[in-house]
């Protein structure tokens, strides 16, 4: 069986799942045909979703990152490329997600028989009328996981969730999320933070519940804010491939700027068509499968 293992979202990231947009997108008839049934900003340009994917893999590479590819698989859309969302990986195994979003119900499937097929044991499944998605599981550390609860993931998905962890865990803390711009917008516990070191994390406070930030604080976890004016262009979407090393959408000075004074090592990628304007930032194009530690 393959190593697994992340129940961290900052431990060096070792083992990567993927998919290519030839195998989401497909060609450029097919994003045409969905982009705004699933409600994305603009028509992503295929041309600069391969352009701007192949830089990102790069990026990976450069870090000694080892990338797994989900293949082609029916029934699933463009939002298939954010792999991050239809299982979780824990120490002991997958959990498969029912998505809260119904056009991306199938991917879970599709993504078990992939992580089968590497002998990564499956530890059960969130079932109707429980939602959950990847986006929303924020491990604060390898004991304490906070889970955003919207329109994305609910109480009933929280409560499964937590009964699948069973003694992985000391602590499942759920998150509830604002409405912000209403069910059909996604809006993810990782759309506010993203945690880049054990003890730092880059957060758009604004939409943060008081309780969870003072709780942060008060756990000795510094924050480094966004501006405003970097949200939209997912400034707080942050993938962290070791301590204090990340990776970042190109566009967002303030929010680089504030990294780098904190000692965090930045790289940069174009994601406007493979990321913006799907609503899907760095984060969101990989399922982590093992990060370690050296500490």
């Amino acid at each position: 069986m393959r190593p697994i293992g992340s129940q961290s979202m900052v431990d060096e990231l070792n083992y990567v799942i993927v998919k290519h947009p030839r195998h989401s997108h497909v060609d450029q008839a097919n994003v045409d045909a969905q982009w705004q049934a699933l409600n994305y900003l603009s028509r992503p340009d295929l041309g600069q979703v391969l352009t701007e994917f192949d830089e990102f893999v790069s990026l990976l590479n450069g870090f000694g990152t080892e990338i797994g590819t989900l293949p082609p698989s029916s029934g699933v859309g463009l939002d298939s490329i954010y792999t991050h969302d239809p299982v979780v990986i824990t120490n002991r195994g997958a959990i498969l997600c029912t998505m809260g979003k119904a056009a991306r119900l199938v991917e879970a499937d599709a993504f078990a028989a992939y992580l089968r097929s590497m002998d990564v044991p499956i530890l059960g499944r969130i079932e109707p009328p429980g939602t959950l998605e990847g986006g929303d599981v924020c491990w604060i550390d390898e004991r304490t996981v906070a889970v955003g609860e919207g329109y994305r993931t609910n109480a009933e998905g929280i409560r499964q969730f937590r009964a699948l962890l069973g003694d992985a865990v000391d602590e499942v803390i759920p998150v509830p999320l604002p409405h912000w711009n209403g069910p059909d917008e996604c809006l993810h516990l990782l759309s506010l933070i993203s945690p880049v070191d054990h003890d730092l994390a880059v957060v758009y406070s604004r939409l943060m519940p008081v309780p969870f930030r003072q709780w942060l604080l008060a756990r000795g976890i510094h924050l480094i804010e966004v501006p405003d004016e970097e949200y939209d262009s997912f400034a707080c979407n942050v993938l962290t491939v070791s301590p204090g090393k990340v990776i970042m959408i190109a566009g967002n000075p303030i929010t680089q700027s504030r990294l780098e004074a904190a000692g965090v090592e930045v790289s940069t990628f174009s994601g406007q068509d493979l990321c913006i304007k799907g609503g899907g930032g760095p984060t969101c194009l990989t399922r982590p499968v093992l990060r370690t530690t050296n500490r």
